[in-house]
């Protein structure tokens, strides 16, 4: 037997290792024992490279700035030229734009009119912003109190030649391609993207556009599951509805392991009749755990099937997303090469909802952050937080995690929330 069909065996001996509830904090470690990062690199122009992982890290060709320039608007000067107790007048020899420095060496006495991102000429140390001084036709008064080296951008004060600028394991961000392109660097070395393939479960589903029959209701678990995918950059393969089928579920699973990386399905891990996941993964891969102590999203499973790995998601559309950004999101990102993982934000807040809570599982409820008009956060619920309604991740902005030894939380509790607003 090889060592991926026995991961779960890896673990059977350590005491809190329980496949049928699993703690958070012991699934999240669990699941980040067996992510191998993908290896394959690829070369792709800058444009193209948004939202990528760097696959090396990138080091800087020049200095940047490349020359001394100006910070702002204003006359370069030598500052053993200024006094601190008077007025001095120099002569203006000339101008440095931006593109278009000034040409000689800048001696006692003198001045050159510069401009923001202006070379700063040979003998000038100091720029003196425009707003300080008087001038009229050739010649520039200054006041005193100026330091040495103001408003001068050195070259290389940014980066310097030969200093790595990006890390590798960075993901490429706007700032990013600005900051290669200001390299002058056209390409870079990624990590190939991730693909994870995706399919629902369940002879209920029926696709939007077709009527709905008695006991129907529509797919939506696919459409945020790819929407949650589209917004992390992945490959990603839509495989559609499954019906509760044993042959049809494991082609699925055979096909989806075949291509992908990674196979998420949504329905078909609780505990029923039809749900013929669970034993499908075990004659096929392994499952690791099943079940999770919390709440939405208690029915979770994890394993593997060959290479790939699996998540098995909640049937419920709020579960789908709360064990999504709980367990799948960091999962994703450290196969995909970024490191390190940047969590989801979280800190303390008053509550000014009654909660209700029982002790012994760690809950994910649907919370709306505000401030009020002295500038204090708080969060509130949004609503009934049934796992079934999706509305309550539509309107929520962040989660309120309730801890494992939690009870009900009273108006005026402080309670930590991990903000949501631009990852959800």
């Amino acid at each position: 037997m090889n060592q991926e069909s026995t991961i779960a065996s890896s673990l059977s001996c350590a005491d809190d290792y329980d496949p049928n509830s699993m703690p958070v904090p012991k699934a999240r470690e669990v699941i980040a024992r067996f992510l191998t990062p993908v290896t394959t690199i690829e070369r792709v122009a800058v444009r193209d490279a948004l939202g990528r992982v760097l696959a090396q890290e990138v080091v800087s060709p020049v200095d940047v700035p490349s020359n001394d320039n100006s910070a702002m608007d204003g006359y370069a000067v030598r500052h053993a030229d200024l006094r601190n107790d008077a007025r001095v007048t120099l002569k203006i020899i000339g101008s440095s734009f931006a593109g278009a420095p000034h040409q000689g060496r800048l001696n006692a006495g003198e001045a050159v009119r510069i401009m923001t991102g202006g070379v700063v000429p040979p003998g000038a140390d100091t720029i003196v912003m425009q707003e300080h001084v008087e001038a009229k036709d050739d010649q520039v008064t200054i006041g005193g109190g100026h330091k040495l080296g103001q408003n001068l951008r050195k070259a290389g004060e940014d980066l310097r030649r030969g200093q790595p600028a990006l890390r590798r394991g960075q993901t490429i961000r706007p700032a990013e391609t600005g900051l290669i392109a200001s390299l002058g660097i056209a390409e870079v070395s990624v990590y190939r993207r991730l693909r994870v393939a995706f399919f629902s479960t369940g002879d209920e589903l029926v696709s939007i556009g077709s009527p709905l029959g008695e006991g129907q209701i529509y797919d939506s678990n696919r459409y945020t599951i790819h929407g949650m995918l589209t917004r992390m950059g992945f490959e990603i393969i839509d495989m559609g509805v499954v019906r509760d089928d044993p042959k049809l579920l494991e082609a699925a699973f055979r096909e989806a392991a075949q291509v992908a990386d990674v196979v998420i399905t949504s329905g078909g891990v609780s505990v029923g009749e039809a749900d013929f996941v669970k034993d499908l993964l075990n004659s096929l891969g392994e499952v690791v755990f099943w079940k999770i102590a919390m709440k939405p999203g208690r029915p979770l499973a994890y394993g593997k099937i060959g290479k790939a790995h699996f998540f098995g998601l909640p049937g419920n559309p709020a579960s789908v997303m709360v064990t999504f950004y709980q367990f799948v999101r960091d999962a994703l990102l450290r196969l995909s090469g970024r490191d390190p993982i940047d969590p989801l934000p979280s800190f303390r807040v008053p509550c000014t909802s009654t909660l209700k809570k029982a002790p012994g599982r760690t809950e994910f409820q649907r919370g709306i952050l505000s401030r009020d008009e002295s500038g204090n956060l708080s969060v509130r619920v949004t609503g009934e937080q049934g796992s079934g309604i999706l509305r309550s991740m539509s309107e929520a902005n962040c989660f309120i995690i309730l801890p494992t030894e939690q009870g009900n939380v009273t108006p005026g509790t402080m309670v930590e929330v991990q903000v949501l607003e631009g990852v959800v």
